[in-house]
């Protein structure tokens, strides 16, 4: 069976953002790293190449495979941002209605700029998602 490509790195966050993010979108990723901290209570972490990462679950498919996931993170990706969060029920989609301007995903919130977002609705968003992830699958370390 194949390894999981994303899993937690020792690679400095901090070195990662100085190398993919403007002096802008540097800006908002310490905004999204204070609002990702809160929501988890966890510190930040790299997982693989490219995300800044929050907590950890198990998961397991019906095929057997298992893994390890950051409970929610985010990454720079060109001029955009990604957040990583689950937003299936009917609760997370009246957020997203209200969220402003973004692209939704199966699991990825996409966005150019935090100023565009509804930061409330957005904390709320992320909240809910943890909650959800907690609910289906073996956090790590009680987060």
């Amino acid at each position: 069976m194949a390894e999981a490509k994303t899993k937690a790195t020792s690679v400095s966050v901090e070195e990662y953002l100085a190398s993919k993010a403007s002096p802008e979108q540097l800006t908002d990723c310490k905004a999204l790293m204070v609002l990702l901290k809160k929501v988890t209570k966890q510190s930040p972490k790299m997982w693989g190449p490219s995300i800044v990462g929050y907590g950890s679950y198990s998961y397991k498919y019906d095929s057997g495979r298992t893994g390890e996931s950051c409970l929610t993170g985010f990454a720079v990706r060109g001029k955009e941002f990604v957040v990583y969060l689950i937003a299936e029920s009917q609760e997370q989609q009246a957020l997203l209605a209200k969220l402003g301007k973004h692209k939704m995903g199966k699991a990825c919130l996409y966005f150019k700029r935090l100023a565009d977002l509804d930061a409330t609705v957005l904390e709320s968003l992320v909240s809910a998602s943890v909650a959800e992830t907690k609910r289906r699958h073996t956090v790590a370390g009680g987060a």
